[in-house]
């Protein structure tokens, strides 16, 4: 029988490229798997965090072994490209930084062992990803494993998966579940054991066993309200004896899409409403542990989500067993995102087959993922190809999923791209990176209109907040809890009113570490989660979401980070599943209301206040004060003066150009139009890379060029210093404008 051993403790890490020779004598560091060597420097801003090859080192002592048995290393995640050498001798090379993957060390090993592996997250142009909104920590982040087996084994070395293949098929209140499994040497064959229902034997045919069991009044998996699974169990028979064995829990359910009403589990219709997550912890990077898995997956459960979009790579095994458990709806892809490689399509086809070989038993999934904005930096025809041979593999190698992919919000409608998957997703951000909140509502509305036989759903959606940042008047672009609100209580019902949206995913349901990223008071973070990085704080709108999915009671105020404010008369706003809430100021009844979710009041601001919500059998309470001028620490650097014409050196003369003006008329004077698009090269490069390289469509241009250039600034978040503001200003100025010129958009990217 296999035995399967944890050797995470102990290793030697060299963080220089010293070669396989020299890392037991190299200068190391002692250090247990899971380990990155970027936990640090990937999230503190500047984009420099270290990215090349770093060298592992373990000894141990030859296992003991029977006749014939085979000695595998697994590798659970290994980022990006990794190299393994047991005694001196190179045996496996992997591409691909979130997969497991196996090496058979059998023929290498000696009493005495030295174990070295390489791991390099250096930039090339062949293994994704290589450029997105996200940190690539480099280093062993996963457990590692020895798996001893017999020589007769259920398969080791197929894409990293375990030979046991489940589907199943339901017609009315039975399931008829097809077993299927892989064999490596001489077997007679394999008995199947579902617990609860009964075992089936069947023979060993040319290195595959087939067979199936009948499940009478099937228990369906059935979401987050009654996710059952069933414990499957694959045992290998050699001479009468029972000589390997492999398990596998796996759910019965069936699910479809309508082109009018969305998702459908189990023939009811299912709005899938959830969350995107990025796996990474501050201090940790991808290094987490299970703990923080369950952590991660508590928190999903609260807000009352029934869908998580694994991004933008394959995640922990871990995970998605927790996705089966609690019933959620998984989106799974492979993390071919934002710019196609030529010399990557291998690798795009390679990170795809261990994804669904790895992924395949877990009823949580319902489709596969092909690539993520891949569109950003233009579309050729050999991007066209290379997803043309992924969304044919995916099909020939599981037929009972469909594919999907995440389109940029700049990709046109009607681009071939959008169209090639199963079913559409797009990533949009109208609202915060540029346009009107109400301009979301338009692009699925036209969406619809024009291909209305089309599935369609919301890939992304979000804004950033910095739970510091505080304002009694939100708007785009000043990353305060309160803008964040706005944003997601307009996106909520947007999405409600559109039932044939087949699922929403909030971008994201933590803040998670992108280290070209300078931008809303933090270097190196996204803060579109609606938990803080540490997990420790939820954002007001949090609270807001879990109004609209949770079923559990509760009442929360807003604002509890907004203690001093400076305005006469204070907005109190107040997230709540209840119907009816009561609120009190120093323990006296203000006003009680009845509406949906949201709660408005209003409070004259004189001393200390002690505010307190009471719903139910909930409460909740903050403590405010009135202070005579706003806190500045509230306010975002280069938001503190938004009327810049206060400045003494600011204008706006007549005839002459200012920041007052729309870019498409600005854009009609050449030397203006460089004094534009050198600012906002400026402010891309305070976005990361992904920023610099967007290629722009002709409807975003239009969009962006409707705007006046001090909305562009204010929607920068602070990425435009004020002192910029002034010298744009004054150089535009200079400039007479010119009116009789008609200039044709630019395909090119003004998001800032």
């Amino acid at each position: 029988m296999r035995k399967t051993i944890l050797i995470n403790e102990n290793w030697k890490f060299v963080k220089e490229n010293v070669g396989a020779a020299e890392v037991f004598t190299a200068p190391s560091d002692k250090v247990n798997i899971p380990h990155t060597w970027n936990a640090i420097d990937g999230q503190d801003g500047g984009n420099d965090y270290y990215r090349g090859t770093c060298w592992y080192g373990k000894t141990f002592s030859k296992p003991e072994l029977n006749n014939g048995d085979q000695v595998y290393l697994e590798f659970r995640g290994a980022n990006s490209t990794a190299e393994v050498w047991v005694n001196n001798h190179k045996l496996c090379t992997h591409d691909g930084g979130y997969s497991a993957f196996r090496i058979n060390i059998t023929d290498a090993l000696q009493e005495e062992n030295e174990l070295v592996v390489s791991v390099d997250n250096g930039p090339n142009d062949r293994v994704y990803p290589q450029m997105a909104d996200f940190t690539f920590y480099g280093g062993i982040y996963r457990d590692v494993y020895m798996v001893i087996v017999p020589n007769s084994h259920f398969d080791m070395d197929y894409f990293g998966g375990n030979g046991f293949q489940i589907t199943s098929e339901i017609n009315e209140k039975t399931a008829v579940v097809s077993l299927k499994s892989y064999v490596s040497g001489e077997a007679e064959a394999v008995r199947y054991t579902i617990s609860g229902v009964g075992n089936v034997q069947v023979p060993v045919i040319d290195g595959v066993a087939s067979g199936s069991l009948i499940v009478s009044e099937v228990h369906l998996w059935d979401g987050v309200e009654d996710p059952y699974l069933y414990q499957a169990k694959a045992e290998l028979i050699k001479n009468g004896h029972v000589i390997d064995q492999v398990d596998s829990r796996f759910g019965c359910r069936t699910f479809s899409f309508d082109k009018d009403k969305g998702f459908f589990l189990n023939g009811r219709s299912y709005p899938l409403r959830g969350v995107s997550r990025h796996q990474d912890r501050i201090g940790v990077g991808n290094a987490i542990t299970k703990e923080m898995m369950q952590e991660d997956m508590e928190l999903i459960k609260e807000i009352g989500a029934n869908t998580i979009r694994l991004a933008h790579y394959q995640h922990d095994q871990y995970f998605y067993d927790l996705c089966d458990q609690y019933g959620m709806i998984v989106w799974a892809e492979i993390p071919y995102i934002t710019e196609h490689m030529p010399n990557g399509r291998e690798n795009t086809i390679s990170q795809m087959k261990e994804l669904i070989v790895q992924n395949f038993n877990h009823p949580s999934i319902i489709c596969w993922g092909l690539s993520n904005e891949i569109s950003v930096t233009g579309v050729t025809d050999d991007l066209m190809e290379n997803h043309k041979i992924l969304n044919d593999l995916a099909h020939k190698m599981d037929h009972t999923r469909p594919t999907t992919m995440a389109h940029a919000f700049m990709l046109e409608i009607d681009e071939p791209l959008v169209f090639l998957p199963d079913v559409m997703s797009y990533n949009l951000y109208y609202g915060w990176y540029l346009g009107n909140l109400t301009d979301n509502d338009v692009f699925f509305d036209d969406f619809h209109k024009k291909y209305p036989d089309k599935i369609i759903g919301l890939a992304e959606y979000g804004a950033d907040a910095n739970p510091r940042l505080q304002t009694a008047m939100p708007e785009k672009g000043d990353y305060t809890e309160q803008y964040q609100c706005v944003y997601h209580e307009h996106l909520i019902q947007m999405s409600a009113e559109r039932p044939y949206l087949w699922s929403t995913h909030v971008w994201n349901m933590f803040d998670f570490a992108a280290d070209g990223r300078d931008e809303g008071g933090k270097n190196g973070i996204n803060q579109k989660g609606l938990v803080t990085f540490d997990r420790k704080y939820k954002k007001d709108a949090f609270f807001l979401y879990k109004a609209n999915w949770s079923k559990e009671p509760f009442v929360h105020l807003c604002g509890r980070n907004y203690i001093e404010r400076h305005e006469e008369e204070t907005e109190v706003k107040v997230y709540s599943n209840y119907d009816t809430v009561e609120l009190y100021n120093n323990g006296e009844l203000v006003e009680k209301q009845s509406g949906e979710k949201v709660f408005t009041f209003k409070l004259k601001l004189q001393g200390n206040h002690r505010i307190e919500v009471k719903a139910g059998n909930c409460s909740d309470e903050i403590t405010i004060c009135k202070v005579p001028e706003p806190n500045k620490a509230y306010q975002l650097e280069g938001r503190e003066v938004i009327n810049w014409f206060d400045e003494p050196d600011m204008n706006c003369p007549e005839g002459y150009y200012s920041i007052k003006d729309v870019m498409a008329d600005i854009r009609k004077s050449p030397e203006a139009a460089k004094i534009l698009d050198d600012m906002i090269i400026y402010a891309k490069s305070k976005r990361g890379d992904v920023a610099k390289k967007v290629k722009q469509s002709k409807s975003m241009a239009k969009a962006m060029n409707a705007m006046t250039v001090e909305a562009l600034i204010k929607q920068a978040g602070g990425s435009i210093p004020k002192s910029m503001v002034v010298e744009v200003n004054k150089s535009l100025n200079r400039v007479k404008k010119v009116n009789d010129i008609v200039v044709e958009l630019k395909e090119e990217n003004y998001s800032i």
